[in-house]
């Protein structure tokens, strides 16, 4: 690479998942280049090279005349010193940008086309302009079930995979995992140490919260450390049986650890993109067996049994075809699940059951354990219809808790936080029963509350469905660490609740109450 010799300089800007390089406007190399903001450039020191989007400054506070300036991303990624020689060039547009283009007009895509984006997406090639190019036309132009198949086929190859055939033989290798959109399902961090204290193995990578106030990742963080590289990871798992870690620092699917980036501020989480996200990381985690649990509800991610059915089919497609054996169960998603809604709320929750305390939310409690019975039964001397049975005795006996324990201390144990001191108690607007729970708008003001960002932000749920309440009674309280977030949620809070009062007879015709519907 040939051009003008610059310094590096880490300027200390998180960019989230993308390389940003920063020049100063009176560079040299700016004017002779012709370089201009958002320009996708090449950057080479030290026999390292990395593509990145160009950002151009005029305060040399932040960026020198004659220095590059690395994001935080950038600078990881480059792998040099502060203050090493770089040269920077324009970019070639990334091999693949032809398919995106072709997505982008609502083409179909190849195996190949996909395996092209991944590989590109995965080397930070993109923009974060051409990411949500690609997100947005994938959701609009919805992929067809091979598009699927072969989207989840390239996220695995372009990342690492963890074999567990020398330790597990020829046994299971089990997860269990949620596709999202109800407040407060940490039903994930329950079945683990139940399943693991059984005897199976559980390698739980979890992604971080997209749209919600919280996700398994993002709750566990409150009591053990998640990011944990692969290596340590396996030898946790070799001790414990099990982890419950995030998959991003594992380099587990990393590619869309980085769509994920993007589909977050934009909402998106479409279901060709939601199948390949979750068994692509299940699959480069080394798990052979996967429980699925498919909320359905009028709030929900899936909000009526067609559209829950058709994306069950989708999932049992794409994984037979990968060699998965998934057990899809279809459950109540009409209403929150625990009280909590947040990190460490939800960690108290989940912490309340593993110790059996009489205030443990029965229905975290109740799903938990009929999830962590389909999972059991996975076990060939299991068996069908023993799981629920073994999994209660499992809890009930403290090994679930024992196990816990030594997961969170095999990860690193950490002292929760305690929550928000900033609290606010939504009143209910006048007297009668709650016939609805909006989750998606009650996720919304828990996240104005700063969750999960934010170390004890969230909401503390107090009522239910079929509940009968009085005018005035709370019905939930918000908590918060800054009064601007708390302003926020409050007032979005007092605009709208999310919790309807009504009459007994607008009652769901069939509440169950979180059983299975599959």
């Amino acid at each position: 690479m040939n051009g003008p010799t610059l310094r590096i300089r880490r300027v200390g800007i998180d960019t989230w998942r993308e390389n940003v390089a920063y020049l100063h406007r009176d560079c040299p190399v700016v004017r002779a280049a012709g370089f201009q903001a958002l320009a996708k450039v090449t950057v080479q020191a030290n026999g390292q090279t990395i593509a990145a989007v160009l950002n151009v400054v005029d305060d040399e506070h932040i960026v020198q005349t004659c220095d590059l300036g690395l994001s935080e991303e950038a600078f990881a990624r480059l792998q040099v010193a502060e203050g090493h020689a770089a040269h920077i060039e324009h970019a070639e547009p990334p091999p693949s940008i032809a398919a995106l283009h072709r997505k982008i007009a609502g083409e179909r895509l190849s195996r190949d086309d996909f395996f092209a984006v991944m590989r590109d997406v995965a080397a930070a090639r993109y923009s974060k302009i051409e990411l949500a190019a690609f997100v947005v036309a994938t959701n609009q132009f919805e992929l067809d079930r091979d598009e699927v198949l072969h989207l989840t086929e390239a996220m695995i190859g372009v990342g690492r995979r963890i074999d567990w055939q020398r330790e597990v033989g020829r046994g299971p290798v089990v997860d269990k995992h949620c596709i999202g959109g109800i407040p407060g399902n940490r039903t994930s961090m329950l079945v683990v140490p139940i399943v693991t204290a059984h005897g199976m193995w559980c390698p739980k990578t979890s992604s971080r919260a997209i749209t919600s106030p919280a996700g398994t990742a993002d709750t566990m963080e409150m009591l053990a450390d998640v990011e944990l590289p692969l290596e340590r990871l396996q030898q946790i798992v070799r001790r414990t049986r099990g982890c419950l870690a995030w998959g991003g620092t594992a380099d587990l699917s990393p590619a869309d650890d980085i769509l994920i980036s993007v589909e977050r501020p934009l909402a998106i989480d479409s279901p060709g993109q939601m199948v390949a996200s979750i068994l692509s990381k299940k699959i480069a985690a080394g798990s052979t067996h996967l429980v699925l649990d498919i909320p359905v509800g009028p709030s929900a991610k899936v909000r009526s049994m067609p559209e829950a059915q058709r994306l069950k089919k989708l999932f049992e497609y794409v994984a037979a075809r990968l060699g998965l054996q998934l057990d899809a169960v279809i459950t109540d998603g009409r209403q929150p699940v625990g009280r909590g809604i947040g990190p460490v709320l939800e960690a108290r929750d989940v912490m309340r059951v593993l110790n059996n305390d009489p205030d443990a939310p029965h229905d975290l409690r109740q799903k938990a354990l009929r999830l962590a019975g389909r999972v059991i039964e996975f076990d060939p001397d299991v068996r069908g219809g023993d799981g629920y049975r073994i999994a209660r005795d499992i809890l009930e006996s403290g090994r679930a808790l024992a196990q816990m324990n030594a997961i969170i201390g095999a990860q690193g144990r950490r002292t929760p936080p305690q929550p928000g001191a900033l609290v606010f108690e939504v009143p209910a607007p006048k007297a009668g029963v709650v016939v609805a729970v909006d989750n998606l708008r009650l996720a919304r003001i828990a996240r104005l509350t700063g969750a999960p960002q934010v170390a004890g932000a969230g909401a503390d749920l107090f009522v239910r469905l079929g509940d009968t309440v009085r005018e005035g009674q709370p019905l939930y309280r918000l908590h918060a660490r800054f009064e601007a977030d708390l302003d926020f949620a409050r007032r979005m809070a007092l605009q709208d609740s999310a919790v309807a009062i009504g009459s007994p007879g607008e009652l769901p015709a069939e509440f169950v109450g979180g059983r299975d519907l599959s």
